[in-house]
């Protein structure tokens, strides 16, 4: 007896530069994991390589792809990509940031009928987004793309008035931010997992990020020197984990090294305990050049941690100041020092302004208002019958 046919559901390809710790791919896995397996079908490529980042997948019905891309323009990675992407048959090709906006080329060439780019921020090497040639290369590919997504409503912005896109063309969608992992700890300040660095009575100020040039982890460490330099002997209550690892990561020991603030501290480099981490913080800080929209400062507002940030791109849509947090300059370490003052004499209420962000990402940034917001962007697109017929 013949079985029934079954329906063929839609396949969204993700296309990624690498997968590996960073915000634009701690949002792509917390997408992945929650699009149901019941209405697609879903596979990530990776234009170089993957980590074991790969881990936090926690389904098995995605495949990962890794295409090896060489630095620089590797002309067999389009080749590789087209070959892919013929023997997928996606349905939707998802590219996300500069760095994979020219694979439309190959989907198209491959026949993928629907095109999707997320714009989540921008790289060190085009910080303001003001490259020419960049612009050029999103106003040639818009044309191609069905469906353009801003994570913030500065990218929005941006995308039309120096880009070039049209308004219609652009739909923006906030990050959302799991609330039950990054929780408030009960009671006290959580115990940090490092014996003894800060017992009860000290200040903790934490930030989570890449230590590279676009994150400015520098203009933090010398703004906590200055705090702790302003503080006179109270200093010994003050403590400063900067987790995370990049390229500045030993210009940041430089800049600790031999000041009062060197043995109040602690880098412990890339962590997997970040929800831990922030349980052990009084106060986060996000010191970055530029922002699309910051998961980790979603993370430190749904642990109830008020937060210090600098004043640009999308860090004002999720920071209100003088409710959930205070925003500064880029790269005012007079500034940021002083913000971070008035939480620690109790002059801004650390308690309420944390209190206030948890409630706001209840209210705004949950998964389930992101989740619903991707797959009605991805019902939009898929082109009509969905799927195709196979028999069992």
């Amino acid at each position: 007896m013949q079985n029934s046919p079954t329906l063929r559901l839609p396949l969204i390809a993700h296309v990624i530069v690498r997968l590996d710790v960073g915000g634009l791919e701690n949002g792509l896995v917390n997408l992945v994991n929650r699009i149901p397996s019941s209405k697609y079908r879903q596979a990530i490529v990776c234009l170089t390589t993957y980590t074991n980042f790969r881990d936090r997948i926690e389904r098995d019905d995605i495949e990962v792809f890794a295409l090896n891309k060489r630095p620089g323009k590797d002309i067999g990675t389009y080749w590789r990509l087209w070959r892919l992407f013929r023997d997928l048959r996606p349905d939707v090709v998802h590219t996300r940031n500069l760095g994979t906006l020219d694979a439309v080329f190959p989907a198209k060439l491959a026949g993928v009928p629907a095109l999707v780019h997320g714009e989540h921020g921008w790289d060190v090497f085009d910080v303001a987004g003001t490259n020419r040639k960049y612009r050029l290369l999103r106003r040639v590919c818009a044309p191609l793309i069905d469906r353009e997504i801003a994570v913030s409503r500065h990218i929005a912005t941006w995308l039309v008035r120096d880009v070039g896109l049209r308004a219609e063309s652009i739909a923006q969608v906030y990050n959302g931010v799991d609330t039950v992992k990054f929780r408030p700890a009960e009671g006290p300040r959580a115990s940090l997992p490092r014996d003894g660095f800060a017992p009860p009575g000290t200040f903790v100020v934490g930030t989570v990020g890449r230590m590279a040039e676009i994150k400015d982890p520098l203009t933090l460490a010398r703004a906590f020197v200055q705090l702790c330099k302003a503080a006179g002997p109270d200093r010994t209550r003050l403590r400063l984990v900067m987790a995370g690892d990049g390229p500045l990561r030993e210009g940041v020991n430089r800049a600790l090294a031999g000041t009062e603030a060197q043995d109040l501290t602690w880098l412990p480099g890339r962590r997997d305990d970040i929800a831990e981490i922030l349980r052990g913080l009084d106060l986060f800080v996000l010191p970055s050049r530029n922002e699309g929209i910051s998961n980790t400062i979603l993370e430190a507002m749904a642990t109830g941690l008020p937060v210090i940030a600098t004043d640009v791109g999308g860090n004002p849509e999720l920071v209100e100041a003088g409710k959930t947090g205070t925003l500064v300059p880029a790269q005012n370490l007079d500034a940021m020092a002083a913000a971070m003052q008035s939480y620690f004499d109790g002059s801004v209420s650390a308690k309420a302004h944390g209190a206030a962000g948890r409630r706001r990402v209840l209210e705004e940034f949950s998964m389930d208002r992101m989740l619903a917001q991707y797959l009605d962007i991805y019902d939009s697109v898929v082109r009509p019958p969905r799927g195709e017929l196979v028999r069992g």
